[in-house]
């Protein structure tokens, strides 16, 4: 950082300045196009890394794109923050926050604790949608397996379907054990110790067992459907996008999934009437934004999240999954996608509201 002890200092105090967090300097120039391309609003935009912060001058060095050109330079601390690291510990943004302004920086924390949200969710009014989960630790997977034929484990850190194992009881009383495709990876036959071969599958590290939904599939593929909640620029929070993920032909992770397709698109294939289609889409975006509102609650201020869900064959929605920082690289699969540009637009709506109050 030496480089900018002399550095001129970018001031603009027309218009609010947003910093976005990101995980290193070679995602500076990427995430930083990929914003400033989608939005319009009166504001200045720079990305930085935690590295780049200089706390004794109250500075950060960060990436700018100025009358077209890429400059690096010093920056006054910002007046709102979006973070796109992925992470779990919020002590050096609680710092950042200690400047720049209580409830300026948001989704502190967006890498998810699967038990922390299973108990958040299932306190609240979105229970009944919420499959039963323990800790593997905790339980007995044998003994679940007899009440519900079928469970799925995933690491409690973890996304993109990485760790997640598909633990089936057959009717012959072996237990077969699946990652991301349907075809066993082991087999556990009845005179084997489940629990002792999965505690060598799993390691050491922290996981869920979750109770597994007898899920609805399209042309015989499994399918989810992926849902961005934001908040737009009057801090509310809204539904961008629903979406269907149609994973490979036996296979039932979906984050390997063959195609992606605009929720309409699907729905129109599965349900009987238009109606039916309407009243679906509307359950989900109320059980996602009412997710998100559970969540906020407990983890501090947000922006965004994605929420995963599955119909059962009974067409029940279920909440499959939460995440905290959306994978937005995605939508580039579906064709004539239409809301691009509001999914990466609306974070700086949000960073925009943030800026206003009280400044």
């Amino acid at each position: 950082m030496r480089g900018f002890q002399n550095q001129e200092v970018i001031r603009l105090d027309d218009c609010p300045l947003i910093g976005i967090l990101v995980s290193n300097k070679n995602n500076r120039k990427r995430i930083l196009k990929l914003y400033q391309r989608h939005h319009n609003l009166p504001l200045q935009l720079f990305t930085f890394t935690l590295a780049d912060i200089l706390w004794e001058r109250q500075q950060i060095v960060g990436l700018c794109q100025i009358e077209g050109k890429w400059r690096e330079s010093a920056f006054p601390f910002p007046h709102a923050v979006y973070n796109r690291c992925y992470n779990k510990k919020t002590a050096t943004i609680q710092l950042l926050e200690g400047i720049i302004g209580r409830d300026k920086c948001f989704n502190t924390i967006n890498w998810l604790n699967k038990w922390e949200v299973y108990n958040l969710l299932s306190q609240s009014n979105l229970k009944k949608h919420i499959p039963d989960t323990f800790l593997f630790n905790e339980v007995n997977v044998a003994e679940l397996l007899k009440i519900y034929k079928l469970v799925y484990i995933k690491p409690s850190y973890g996304n993109q379907g990485k760790g997640v194992y598909r633990v089936e009881l057959k009717e012959n009383g072996d237990i077969h054990i699946s990652q991301h495709s349907l075809a066993p990876s082991f087999i556990c036959r009845k005179n084997e110790d489940l629990q002792q071969k999965l505690g060598k599958l799993l390691g050491k590290k922290s996981y869920i067992v979750q109770k597994g939904v007898q899920s609805s599939q399209i042309d015989h593929r499994y399918y989810d459907i992926r849902v961005i909640v934001q908040k737009n620029i009057r801090g509310k929070w809204t539904v961008s996008t629903i979406v269907c993920r149609v994973a490979n032909k036996l296979y039932f992770n979906s984050s390997v999934y063959e195609s992606i397709f605009d929720a309409e698109e699907i729905f129109a294939r599965i349900f009987p009437s238009e109606k039916k289609q309407k009243i679906a889409l509307q359950s989900i975006n109320k059980i996602s934004i009412n997710a998100a509102q559970v969540l906020e609650i407990r983890m501090g201020l947000l922006g965004e999240l994605s929420v995963d869900l599955v119909l059962d064959k009974e067409m029940k929605l279920w909440i499959i999954e939460l995440n905290g920082k959306p994978q937005k690289s995605i939508y580039k699969d579906i064709k004539n996608f239409k809301y691009e540009r509001l999914i990466y637009r609306r974070p700086m709506e949000y960073a925009y509201y943030l800026s206003q109050s009280l400044r």
